[in-house]
């Protein structure tokens, strides 16, 4: 019998009984990861580690951004803009992933094909988005992108850090500076409050005390309020005013030329030295194009997974998704991460996807010295997360207990980093 003739027979036998023949490879399943911060990176990561025959691309459009934490940090001078820069580069080889830096144009979410910028068209048998978000500009009358600079929100990790930042040091003695805080839910909740103790400790840091720091709030409630409010109390005494909605904290107009700030009711303007709006926000435009999001702008997702509602084999991570109760943070993306990658790896070794545990922690500084934070640990049932418990740093602190969370959130930040972006080069 030739080897060729035997070959078919023993092809033929292995089909009948429903066996694979060794020669026969099996095609790589192919995943690309969208956005390379602290959900796409952590997800492209384990993806490579859960299923390593996986073909894994991550894309972002940058070649080098600043993380949301410790960005404040970074505006004020207590960390070096750098120290938070990452490189989607150097996050590929950290993490054994595939990079491509290309602006993604258009997501087929039907027969998941990736267009990006530079002409390259991409398949994949899944998809997974972790885009960030988008700011609603025209909700806000006077801002838009264009002019933006100008009242630098620096939520974005752009040039807007290092602008943040010089423009801070040319406040003079006795100025003002508004910070508003937008509607729920935007990326890192607590974010705003954080900027204006840091702020105001530099400011005293730098004999300005005569300055004056206005939080105008879209919202008459916020993430740790009484623990903000008591430390504001105690180390700064009237530096900071917090302006509610109730109060007419809601910004409407801006005069990006003048630094002139409209609150919601004020028929007069608040001229300010230095203003940092932080607009209402969606997810990334990326997500809407690919008719992943619905009537609030945010992507619904299988809580159990993190894939899309709408398209199946589309998974949205991160900010863009909706996870309510889980907040918009770095370390909810990161959880989000692992479990969206565990639960891809699953699928395609055919094995049940893994119960949905999740966790977040969220340190905010108050000063360089000190910290608050807020835990919670998170199931899903019935399409939806639940709260397993929660934690916040007592209002009365012990000795020594906000000194110990600042050393804390040191260490959370290179932790977090570490496990995402791998170790720096």
């Amino acid at each position: 019998m030739s080897l060729s003739r035997r070959a078919v027979l023993q092809g033929l036998t292995a089909a009948s009984v429903g066996l694979s023949l060794p020669a026969q490879a099996k095609a790589k399943a192919r995943v690309i990861v969208i956005g390379a911060g602290f959900g796409g990176a952590t997800c492209a990561k384990y993806l490579r580690r859960l299923a390593p025959d996986t073909d894994v691309l991550l894309i972002d459009a940058r070649a080098r951004w600043c993380t949301g934490p410790f960005s404040n940090l970074a505006i004020t001078g207590l960390a070096s803009v750098d120290s938070i820069t990452r490189s989607t580069a150097d996050i590929g080889r950290a993490n054994g992933v595939r990079t491509l830096v290309d602006e993604v144009t258009a997501i087929d979410p039907i027969t998941k094909t990736v267009r990006v910028a530079g002409g390259k068209r991409l398949r994949a048998d899944r998809i997974v988005l972790s885009p960030g978000i988008a700011m609603r500009w025209g909700l806000i009358e006077g801002l838009s992108a264009e002019v933006s600079g100008a009242m630098p929100h620096a939520w974005t990790g752009d040039a807007q850090v290092q602008a943040l930042r010089d423009r801070l040091d040319a406040v003079p003695d006795g100025g003002t500076i508004l910070i508003s805080a937008p509607p729920n839910p935007y990326r890192c909740p607590p974010g705003p409050y954080e900027r204006a103790s840091l702020i105001a400790e530099h400011l005293l840091n730098t004999d300005r005390k005569h300055c004056k720091i206005l939080i105008a709030d879209a919202k008459d409630d916020f993430t740790k309020r009484p623990l903000f409010l008591a430390e504001w109390d105690e180390r700064y005494g009237g530096l900071i005013e917090w302006i509610p909605r109730a109060k007419g904290g809601e910004v409407t107009r801006v005069d990006a030329a003048t630094g002139e700030v409209w609150l919601r009711d004020q028929t007069r303007s608040i001229g300010t030295h230095l203003a940092s709006i932080v607009p209402p926000q969606q997810a990334a435009t990326i997500s809407k194009a690919a008719d992943l999001t619905d009537e609030s702008g945010w992507c619904p997702v299988n809580p159990q997974n993190f894939e899309s509602t709408r398209h199946a084999g589309i998974h949205v991570i991160g900010d863009a998704a909706i996870a309510t109760p889980m907040p918009k943070s770095a370390f909810a993306a990161n959880s989000q991460a692992k479990l969206c990658a565990s639960a891809i790896a699953a699928a395609l070794a055919g094995r049940a996807a893994p119960d949905a545990r999740m966790i977040n922690t969220c340190y905010s500084l108050v000063a360089h010295d000190a910290a608050i934070s807020v835990s919670g640990f998170y199931s899903a049932a019935s399409g939806r997360i639940a709260i397993v418990s929660e934690g916040v740093s007592p209002l009365s602190a012990p000795d020594g207990l906000r000194a110990r969370e600042a050393a804390q959130a040191h260490d959370w930040y290179e932790s977090i980093s570490t496990d995402s972006f791998g170790q720096r080069a």
